[in-house]
């Protein structure tokens, strides 16, 4: 496990500086700047303010220097000054970057929990002749429903429903009114907040746990371990519980890695559409303010969730799959 941890760690490395540049020249190639869209805003577009703005934020220098001032300011950490909102990137990044990974696990752990429940229903339907083929056909069609609807469409329609149609739950934001509630009813109130967006963002992944799940129970259930299992007479419920489906949740461990990422750049209009101070909003703003070191200081921050999540996912499955271990 200990080198495991060290060899990712070093690996993210080479990994991190990718992104930075890549990303630092795609963005550069756009046209405009912050100082371009800060202008706009000032009502004015006179060339002297212009170019001293430029001198002072360093956008008047060749993009390789601006390059290898940027890679020396993250080395110490700076991710630099955002000319959008006059603060520090890595102030801004910090203060949003708790609420999407909140977000992000309620999500995802939603997601995973009811596609592998829904998995193991559809998987057990399907053996239990004509009914249970029915059964089987009516959930994967849901999961299939699911896939295709939009977040954004969905997160709509639960704003009208929940929201605006049947009062229950709130409109937006993460908390009613800030600082009004501590400790166990702060905790409450951001719970109820975040169940709307939460659910959002989730159905589109049920769809996939269930369909993966299905599969890879209907895969294990054929093995020769699950046969020895039923010879010896164990029940049903322990066979499912304790055999199949802890084998089957292995890829979708894994997948649950990948699909952080993806749900990072949904997180963009959920966020938008409930109005959630996180980093997709803040990366929504920083775009059309032009705020390129504010948008690479996003960027950067969200590979590294994305690099700490996959992390933990190949220690957790390494710890699930004894094969993994011995090797």
């Amino acid at each position: 496990m200990k080198s495991l941890l060290v060899r990712r760690l070093v690996q993210a490395v080479p990994v991190l500086l990718i992104v930075i540049c890549l990303d630092f020249l795609l963005l550069h190639l756009a046209p405009g700047d912050a100082v371009d869209a800060l202008a706009v805003e000032l009502g004015g577009s006179d060339a002297g303010l212009v170019a001293q703005l430029r001198a002072d934020y360093g956008l008047d220098q060749p993009w390789p220097v601006q390059l290898g001032l940027y890679l020396s300011h993250v080395v110490r950490l700076d991710l630099g000054w955002s000319v959008g909102f006059s603060r520090p990137v890595l102030d801004l990044v910090l203060e949003r970057a708790g609420n999407t990974a909140l977000l992000m696990a309620a999500a995802l752990a939603l997601a995973l929990s009811c596609g592998t429940l829904l998995g193991v229903a559809a998987a057990r339907q399907s053996g239990k002749g004509r009914a249970g083929r029915w059964a089987d056909t009516l959930i994967t069609g849901f999961g299939l429903l699911l896939y295709a609807m939009p977040g954004f469409w969905i997160g709509l329609m639960l704003i009208v429903a929940f929201a605006v149609k049947l009062r229950w739950l709130p409109l937006a934001g993460l908390a009613e009114v800030p600082d009004l509630y501590t400790g166990w009813a702060a905790v409450a109130d951001t719970a109820r907040h975040l169940v709307l967006p939460a659910v959002a963002l989730a159905l589109m992944y049920v769809a996939i746990y269930l369909r993966l799940m299905r599969a890879g129970m209907l895969e294990v259930a054929g093995s020769d371990y699950v046969r020895t299992a039923r010879a010896k007479g164990l029940s049903p419920r322990r066979i499912t519980w304790r055999h199949v489906v802890r084998n089957a949740l292995l890829p979708m461990v894994t997948l649950f890695g990948v699909h952080f990422g993806s749900a990072l750049g949904g997180s963009v209009v959920i966020e938008s559409v409930f109005a959630i101070p996180g980093l997709g909003r803040l990366a929504f703003e920083a775009v059309t303010r032009r705020d390129l070191t504010l948008l690479l200081g996003i960027i950067l921050a969200s590979a590294v969730m994305v690099i700490l999540v996959n992390l933990a996912v190949d220690l957790l499955y390494s710890r699930l799959d004894p094969r993994l271990r011995r090797r």
